[in-house]
């Protein structure tokens, strides 16, 4: 027998680098309180665009290979043992971009039974038995496949291991309220001449903004921000860093948020805006895991 600590995070995402994007701070924060903070990872983004021009020999498996390493040197950052991808590496290549002929490729995540793969989660959630889950909204943040399918597949593995023992008491959805966009992206308005782009994205860019009414809960990860700039940085071939911004292969700056937000969509809030995911769950102390 094996004890577990009492609250345990769960995150499903698409590719490696989205978890240190949208949650870097948050499972930094929970990790060092003492959390288990598992991650699995649905794709090792096999077509995701290189941004170093010495690694743009890398596609296909190869990459995949190489930003599993990433991912690695990522969760090490974040102080995150438990990193998981969903069915073993490589079950699930990367879809591409919405309207791609990758959409069609039998093997990618998008083509994947939805209820074959949310077995595989399956299988973690009995095994970590979560209180809270995160992952994205129906339409993924931004429309890309792997995203909605990551959605799908994380909603129905609730549903199955509800069925087979375990309720995930809490899940929620990436978010990002609207005015602190708004906020940040002027000041990115006024910084961008001292920073190493030469544009800003745009409010649009950025997954799962909505209005302020329907953010729940913000985790200040200040404390955890340069771990979380850590983590985006080990993430080379996807991302370039220049805190508290950050580019994608596209070299438009976008803020790098250090407080992260969520609305509950399953499960009973413990206060109007939580400051901890974990809120209104009543633990009965370490439990024993068989």
């Amino acid at each position: 027998m094996t004890e577990q600590p009492s609250r345990r995070l769960l995150l499903v995402h698409a590719h490696p680098d989205d978890e240190s994007i949208n949650n870097g701070a948050t499972m930094a924060a929970y990790a060092a309180g003492g959390a288990r903070v598992t991650l699995v990872t649905c794709t090792l983004g096999e077509l995701g665009e290189v941004i170093p021009p010495e690694l743009r020999h890398l596609t296909g498996t190869a990459l995949g290979e190489y930003r599993l390493r990433e991912l690695t040197a990522a969760m090490r950052e974040l102080g995150v043992a438990d990193f998981r991808q969903l069915g073993g590496p490589g079950r699930y290549r990367d879809s591409g971009m919405m309207g791609l002929a990758d959409n069609d490729d039998p093997a990618c995540f998008w083509q994947a039974d939805v209820d074959e793969a949310a077995a595989h989660l399956v299988e973690v959630i009995l095994e970590v038995r979560p209180q809270v889950l995160i992952t994205y909204d129906d339409h993924g943040g931004y429309g890309h496949p792997d995203h909605i399918q990551a959605h799908r597949v994380a909603m129905r593995a609730a549903e199955l291991a509800a069925e087979a023992g375990w309720e995930i008491p809490k899940i929620y959805w990436n978010r990002v309220p609207r005015s602190v966009a708004e906020a940040a992206f002027a000041r990115l308005a006024d910084d961008l001449p001292d920073l190493p782009y030469s544009k800003a994205a745009v409010i649009d860019d950025v997954p799962g903004v909505v209005s302020d009414e329907q953010i729940t809960a913000a985790i200040d990860g200040t404390a955890h921000a340069a771990a979380k700039a850590a983590a985006m940085r080990a993430h080379g071939t996807q991302i370039e860093v220049a805190e508290p911004y950050f580019a994608l292969s596209n070299e438009q700056a976008q803020p790098l948020f250090a407080t992260e937000y969520y609305q509950l969509v399953r499960g009973a809030a413990g206060e109007p805006r939580e400051t901890d995911l974990f809120a209104g769950i009543e633990f009965a102390g370490v439990e024993e895991a068989s």
